[in-house]
């Protein structure tokens, strides 16, 4: 309904200057759909390029034309939280009943996600909610912590967001899913160090060095690699995470195999006891599109996301959107490389990388009112040395 007014105006110029990211996501959309002909055929590949191309940019441009503004931006982050408060006791009921109420409720008059069960987790059952999976309903949750911690800072109590932000990330913690808790404490960590160290102009830089040194103490310091110490000590199964690895050996195959458009929506190869399952959002891109498509959807964010940290504010109330923001992205980032966003979760993905774009266009109005602070300077200096004289 909102993909074609959205484009217009988009194209209109009513969603600030036209980015190069903007047009990257639009290459993404134009070759998955180029792959999808390759691959399937004209025909079969009509129906997944249309709604690839609706659930990204219908999503992302949904948010760069509606969310203009640090009040647009904090009014969607206030509203998803306290729609998740609404879903909460809902999710309570089904972590420990495991009956989802709200998929039998709406079943009952639409055509709605099949209700799963999967094996309970230290006793409790796993949250699904209205998504397909607990997973993307943790993931879901928990890409609002940071965003409803910071962006909200100023506009509601310090008491009021505090109990908002825990609510927010204990409605997460109910998937019981190990990627969606990591991103939840990977959001905590780099909340408490911005805390910590706000004053320190250099602190996100001395946060990579740290990361980096971390990393070189487990590849030449431990008989696992990085990614194998990762899985055997922050997993609730260990099992899955052993296969996630599995899955990026065949995944990565498929692609050095099919580089240039992809496997579409075929079979991989893979051992006949693997599951289809792709566990990885960005090694799923490259496998179903080629590595075109990988590199233009990826690119296109590191673009953005890159131009938002560059893009230095001196407005508190901005500053810290641009932190929360910042935040969220890196936990997709983090949260994707063991997990496929796919229908809802995709789409908000999309939706959440768009609603920072405004970020980009707060250097016009700040250079603006600088130049009028000289100006007003200026005029009181003269000021001042006519009333001496």
């Amino acid at each position: 309904m909102t993909l074609l007014p959205c484009l217009v105006m988009w194209f209109q110029g009513k969603a600030g200057p036209k980015r190069i990211a903007d047009f990257g996501l639009l290459l993404f959309c134009l070759w998955a759909a180029i792959s999808f002909v390759v691959v399937q055929g004209v025909a079969p590949a009509i129906e997944p390029a249309g709604i690839l191309f609706i659930e990204s940019m219908g999503a992302y441009l949904l948010a760069r034309v509606c969310i203009r503004s640090a009040n647009d931006f904090r009014n969607m982050v206030v509203f998803v939280a306290k729609l998740i408060v609404c879903m909460l006791p809902f999710a309570l009921y089904e972590w420990v009943t495991g009956t989802n109420l709200l998929l039998l409720a709406f079943g009952t008059v639409f055509r709605t996600e099949a209700a799963t069960r999967m094996a309970p987790r230290m006793g409790f059952w796993r949250v699904q909610g209205p998504f397909s999976h607990s997973i993307l309903f943790g993931t879901f949750c928990g890409s609002m912590l940071a965003l409803t911690c910071l962006a909200t800072k100023g506009k509601h109590s310090a008491v009021f967001r505090g109990v908002l932000t825990v609510l927010v990330g204990f409605a997460a913690l109910l998937s019981m899913s190990s990627a969606p808790i990591g991103g939840v404490a990977v959001q905590i960590s780099l909340l408490l160090w911005n805390k910590m160290l706000g004053g320190f102009a250099g602190r996100w830089k001395l946060l990579w060095v740290i990361a980096f040194a971390g990393y070189l103490v487990v590849e030449f310091g431990s008989n696992q690699t990085p990614a194998q110490f990762y899985i055997s000590h922050f997993t609730f199964d260990q099992q899955t995470g052993w296969f996630r690895l599995l899955i990026w050996e065949y995944g990565s195959a498929s692609v050095a195999n099919h580089p240039i458009f992809g496997i579409g929506l075929g079979e991989w190869a893979r051992p006949l006891w693997m599951g289809d399952s792709v566990d990885n959002f960005w090694l799923l891109m490259a496998m179903r599109h080629g590595l075109p498509a990988f590199l233009l959807m990826t690119l296109s964010w590191l673009c953005i996301w890159l131009s938002v940290a560059r893009n230095k504010v001196t407005d508190p109330t901005i500053d810290a959107c641009r932190t929360a923001y910042l935040i969220c992205m890196v936990t997709f980032v983090f949260v994707g490389s063991t997990v496929h966003f796919w229908v809802a979760a995709y789409a908000w993905f999309f939706f959440l990388g768009g609603s920072g774009v405004w970020l980009l266009d707060c250097k016009v109005p700040q250079r603006l009112a600088s130049i009028g602070d000289k100006n007003r300077s200026r005029h009181l200096r003269r000021s001042a040395l006519v009333t001496e004289t």
